[in-house]
Order: C-alpha cells, then structure tokens, then sequence
C-alpha cells in the first residue's frame, strides 16, 4: 500500500557583505567581491570575480568565466551543504544578502500579506480521502499550524467516519522537528499491515533513508538503508524489501533486495547504462514486482512474481532505442501502452505473461494520431484508460466481462483531471481528481458497475472562494510557423481586457510534461490584485499530443521558446496586457525558458521569475558526472560528441547567449543540494547578466543554503517563498509603493 501519493495532492491544497576578499591569481578557484555603482540609493551589488577557464570540445572552443563557481566536490555537498568552498558560500550568501536588503525588506509588509491571504486559503488541519486497502483505510492529514504530514489509518469500516479512532503512522512534524530540511519519500506498508516502511530526506538531495516501523508496538528499526533512491516494494511475504540505490553520481542503477532477517542485500539488478535510470513498482494487483530501466524515450521492464524472494527476472521485451512502453496485469495478461510501428501517440496492446518479445503482442486499441494515450490502471473487471485530446483529459472505461466502454469527461473550457487510487484491485470503485482554474479540487468515487459519482471531498478555501467571480478562457495563440498554441486564462471577473491588466505568464515546454489547468490557491493573490494569469501550453509538452512533444525538443527546441514569446505578444495584441506588463514565470527547464524568451524578447517582459533554471545547457550537458546529464541527451543532444548538437545548445544556451540587452528584472532562485539543477547555474547566470548588461534589470539571486530543487521544506515555508515571487511580481509592474523596478524608472 502506496502512501506518498496522497500527500503529494494534500500538499498541493498548500546584512550585505562589504569589501574584496583576498583573491589568488594562481589559482582559478578564488572569487572576489568589488564595489560597484549602485542602482539609487540600493547597496552595491556583489560582483563575481572572473577567471578565465577555456573549454575545447569536437573543435570548439569557449571560455567560461565562473566556472569556478562550481564546487569541484559537489557530490559530498549535496550530502552535507556545510562542506561547501567557503570562496562560493561567502559568494552566495553576498547575493542573498543583497536581495534581502533590496528586495524582501522593501517588500515585507506586502510579502506577510501575501502569506497571510495564501495561509489564509489553505484548511490547515486539512486531510485526505481514505485509501482503502483490505481490513484498513489509510490517510493523510495536516494539524493545525503543523508544517508536515502526518500518516494514519482507522478500520475500513470506518473509512469515511473521521469521529472513529485511529492509528498513527509516521508524525512528520516530530520527524521533521528541529531540521533545516524535511521531506518524505515513498512510504509502503507491508502486506499484512504490521509494518510500515518509509524513506525520509533531509538535505534535499533526493538522498533517502528508509526504515521500518512496527505499527502494532511504535517501534522503529532505526535507519535500515542509506543512499536510497525513492520508490520501494515489500515482497508479498513481508521478509524483504525491493529498493532502489544510486551510485556514486547519484543516479539510480541498481535495485537490492533487504532480507529484514539477516538485515542483508542482494543485488537483483544493475543497468550498466549510465543513460538509463532505474525504478520500482508493483501492479495493481500487487501479484507482480516491476523493475523499469529506461531512458528517456527507451523502455525496458522486468518483472518477477511479488512472493518470489531471490527472484529470476523476466523481460516483457527487451529494449530498442526510441521503443516506449508501460505495462500492467490485467485480466492474467499484460496490457501494454507501446510507441511501436510510429505509433507516436501510442497504442494499446496485450499480451501473455510468457511473452518476450512484440511479436507475440496483440493490439487492443489502435494508434490514434491526436489523441494521446496517457496511461492504465487495472481493477479486477475494468481496465481504465487516460486520454487526452485537443488539450484536454478524459477517462475511458473498458468492462472485462464484454469489453464494452464508456467515458468520463467535463464540460468546463479547461480543466484537470487525474486517476487516483483509491481502493483495492477487488472493489469495482474508481478514484479520480477534478479541478480547473476556478474550481477547487474534488475527489470523486465513481461505481464502474453502477456508474454513479459520489463525490468524497471539495477543498475548502476557509476564507472563501467564490468560483463566479473569475473567468476561466482557453484561446489558440498563433506561433511564429503557423501552430496553434493552446493558452489557458485565468482572470477576475472585474479585470478589463483592454491592455491595462498586468499579467503573469507561466511556461514549461520539456519532457513531455504537460502543465495542468489546475487549481492554486495561490494564484488568486495575484489575480485579485488585478493580475491577468495565463499559461502557455507550448511545445515541448504533450497538451496536444506526443509530437507536439518531439517538435520542442533536439533541434526543433527553439520552438518551445518561440511559442512561449508568441503567446505573449498574440495576448498583448488582444489587449490581455501591454508590453512591458508581462511577468514571465517558470522553473528548472521552465527556467531555461524564461532565459530564451528573455535573449529573444526582453522587452516583452516587465519581470521574470526564474525558479532553479536549467540555463548553463551546454557546460550541464558536456558534464558526463552530473546525474541527469547522459539520461538526457535525448532530449537536448550529446554536445560531447555531435558538433551539431553542440552548436544547436549554444544558439539557446541562456548562460552562453547573455548579452548587452534591455533585460527586465529578474529574480532567480537555486539550491546548493539540488541534484537537478546545479547551484552553480543560477549563480553564474545572474553574474554573467550583472557583467554583459550592468544598466538592465535589477537581477536578484537568492540560494537556499540547505535545500534542493523543491526549495524549502514544509508547507507553510514553501509559501513564504511564493510570497516573495508575487511581491517581486507586483514590483515587476510598478505596484509596490516603495520599491521601483518598473521599466523606466
């Protein structure tokens, strides 16, 4: 039973440094602080130093100037941020200490206020909707002012009586007590329910530690495994734990097998592949343990039966490069959604359990170009299937007795709709989350015999949220090639669509992620103060498809940048807003966007927020040693290798493409133990803007000292943070008295 899930949706509802220091010349790992002319009255800025540092790679060469940003022990960092250069942690707490002086203490007021009205919207002794799973009904809930999660369990008979006692689980506020950093990772109880496993991370490197806890007595083991990656799967005879480590670059490669007996590991399988990741899980039947390697558009699965300890490994098929697929057991078969024979929006596919290859599979539901296969889930009679189509999500039913299908879908101009879990394999009930700009999240239980809705929960707004007060639109943006960009708006019904309004633009385009039309409580402190809030469904992503994906990525990137700045000029000409008034926002890839769109057209932009941006591509994708790097060269090219990828890279590279141009203000975030996004590409990139552009911005840097990419830990800290991107949003367009970083002034 698979406990973290829940708490993801639960969490959702929620003095400057003066002077020079000493540089030696001889070495390229020093940096140095020197005045600068200050903006007004504002303290000077810190300026980094800049050290030659020429790269040579397939007959190119470049000088990076801040590399020695980059702490050369930056494995043993993310472990322990306290072993950080102390030339790099004077460096970056100078920049924190110049944006708290310049922009958060200006600001303060505004930002408790924001904090209070986002605190404000949020139920805090809030709490999911039970998981049923055999004789027990597992939840989550917060307590009042308490910044973690706490797990727990009442009868199953009891499921939906939140009087009935209970039994608590894991207390993350007394786990979390007294650390810098706090956060969860996969959270499993054993199959006959005595035993819960856990993982805890609290640095923020995604390094995890799992132990085991006896539920009838509270006794904890203690740390069990260390340097564990996320997910992990009891063995249905509850002796041993399936567990993911990572290796020395931190990626995930192997997967062990702990004897809760001997407190031994046995390797069960390692990929020598450094471009493949690995992961863990079970079907929903919970009768089969999946091993899944792969990269990022190549997929190979294993898999043994889940009471097998010391397991033989099967292969549904072995992998090909650019073969995707996903599998789960149904009906004793597996049901498979594969990319096979240009099948670029998928297709659904079976097969028996014996098989080893695609030849022996059977197609169930063709390829449908235009309508993305999204994903399965198997209940004992019903196989339920996520599309998406034109942008837009649905569910599709299938029967196991007659094969005969139905959907669900919603009516609404955009919208979110997401599977849950819900209950077990047996019971012919289906969990599902709905919510759209205006509409706070509901939880739905739908009877796939019956096919009546009963909806669990509504997420309360305890200081009210009346969803005919705002407007919800979903226009096509022409892009520079004709495509049509859809772009969801969310607006109060009081703000003019006449060019007035300032507006925040909010972007991804990578992976294949596609940004949900969801509900945020927070977004209504902006949209309340008369902010328009608009997000860009650009390629890059899947909103209209698997190719809308592959025309944004390798050499077709520039077009996730191109369709971001489009939506934002075709916006400003339908008088959404007005050049100058647009707040671009967007985080790790999503950062590398906002660095494009801002070498492409800064003067569209009033402001940019840049959360942990990916934005220093080439140096990050010719560094074989960081952890994501050979993973993805897929998705951005092999710049090691292929002169064509490197000089592709180099064209967009934000860090590479900095220049003296007319840049907005910029506010860029970062984590010293981010495993994703280094610490050291927001830091270089805000130094090279402040040296190529000195009269642009102002650029504010701020670095969390002690957590990763998620930035800060607990639910109510984490919103603090977000107050600060509205405030400095708010001053991006001239809506904060005291502090001036409009254009023009």
């Amino acid at each position: 039973m698979r406990l973290a899930a829940n708490l993801a949706g639960l969490m959702a509802a929620t003095t400057l440094l003066t002077g020079c220091m000493t540089v030696n010349e001889e070495t390229d790992t020093s940096a140095a602080l020197v005045a600068d002319t200050p903006a007004a009255s504002w303290p000077a800025p810190p300026v980094a130093q800049r050290i030659d540092h020429e790269i040579t790679q397939v007959g190119r060469t470049r000088n990076d100037p801040y590399n020695w940003l980059k702490d050369e022990n930056w494995q043993e960092v993310m472990r322990e941020p306290s072993l950080l250069r102390a030339d790099i942690r004077d460096y970056l707490l100078a920049e924190n200490a110049f944006t708290k002086t310049v922009l958060e203490d200006p600001t303060a007021a505004l930002r408790e206020e924001l904090f209070a009205e986002m605190r404000g919207r949020i139920k805090e002794d809030d709490s999911s909707v039970p998981d049923i799973d055999g004789p027990w009904a597992y939840y989550t809930r917060f307590r009042e002012g308490g910044e973690y999660a706490v797990f727990a369990r009442r009868p199953a008979a009891d499921a939906f009586n939140a009087a009935a006692p209970e039994t608590l689980l894991l207390d993350g506020d007394a786990l979390g007590d007294g650390q810098d950093y706090f956060a969860f990772g996969d959270i499993e109880v054993s199959p006959d329910h005595n035993f819960i496993a856990y993982g805890t991370d609290l640095k923020g490197s995604e390094f995890y530690q799992i132990r085991v806890k006896n539920i009838e007595t509270g006794e904890d083991t203690g740390v069990l495994i260390d340097n564990a990656y996320g997910p992990m799967e009891w063995s249905k005879t509850g002796k041993a734990i399936f567990w993911v480590a990572r290796d020395s670059n931190g990626r995930p490669n192997a997967v062990y097998q702990r004897s809760l007996e001997s407190g031994e590991d046995m390797l069960i399988y390692e990929e020598q592949d450094p471009a493949f990741f690995v992961s863990i899980s079970t079907t929903e039947s919970e009768e089969l343990i999946l091993i899944n390697a792969s990269g990022h558009t190549t997929s190979e699965i294993h898999w043994f039966p889940s009471d097998e300890l010391n397991p033989k490994l099967r292969t549904v098929a072995p992998r090909v490069t650019d073969h995707e697929y996903s599998v789960t057991q149904w009906d004793g078969e597996f049901y498979i959604i594969t990319n096979m024979d240009g099948a670029v929006d998928y297709k659904l596919m079976k097969a028996p359990l014996s098989a080893t290859s695609p030849a022996e599979w059977e197609e169930v539901i063709p390829h449908r170009p235009g309508t993305l296969l999204m994903g399965i889930t198997a209940q004992q009679d019903y196989l339920t299937i996520m599309e998406r189509e034109n942008g837009l999500p649905r569910i599709v039913i299938q029967a196991r007795a007659d094969g005969s299908t139905h959907s669900i879908s919603f009516d609404e101009a955009a919208y979110e709709l997401q599977l849950d879990g819900g209950y077990d394999y047996k019971t012919p009930i289906l969990r599902f989350d709905y919510a759209s700009p205006t509409t706070p999240d509901q939880v739905y239980d739908y009877d796939l015999n019956t096919r009546e809705k009963t909806l669990r929960k509504t997420r309360e707004v305890p200081s009210g949220h009346n969803p005919a007060d705002y407007v919800v639109e979903r226009i096509m943006a022409p892009s520079w090639d004709g495509a049509e960009v859809p772009v969801t708006i969310l607006r109060h019904k009081d703000t003019p669509v006449d060019g007035t309004a300032p507006l925040l633009l909010y972007g991804y385009g990578s992976y294949g992620m596609s940004m949900p039309a969801d509900f945020r409580t927070g977004r209504l402190s902006l949209v309340d103060r008369g902010f328009i809030y608009a997000i860009a469904h650009i390629r890059g992503g899947m909103e209209k498809g698997y190719q809308w994906y592959l025309d944004g990525k390798l050499e077709k990137k520039t077009n996730t940048f191109k369709d971001f700045v489009a939506a934002g000029e075709y916006l400003v000409a339908q008088g959404y807003s007005a050049k100058g008034r647009v707040v671009a926002h967007g985080g790790s890839a999503g950062g590398l966007l906002m660095g494009a769109a801002a070498n492409m057209d800064p003067e569209l932009f009033g402001g940019i927020i840049a959360a942990v941006p990916f934005v220093d591509v080439l140096n990050t994708m010719s560094d074989e040693s960081l952890p994501l790097t050979p993973p993805e060269w897929p998705e951005w090219g092999n710049p090691l290798t292929d002169e064509s990828a490197y000089d592709t890279i180099l064209a967009y590279s934000p860090y590479d493409q900095v220049s003296n141009k007319p840049y907005p203000a910029m506010l860029i975030t970062g984590g010293v133990t981010d495993p994703r996004v280094t610490y050291w590409e927001p830091a270089k990139w805000a130094a090279k803007l402040r040296h190529e552009a000195p009269e642009a911005g102002p650029y504010f840097l701020r670095i969390n000292m002690d957590s990763g990419h998620g930035g800060a830990s607990g639910r109510f800290e984490g919103l603090k943070e977000v107050a600060t991107e509205y405030a400095f949003a708010l001053a991006a367009v001239g809506k904060v008295e005291n502090l001036k970083i409009q254009r023009g002034e």
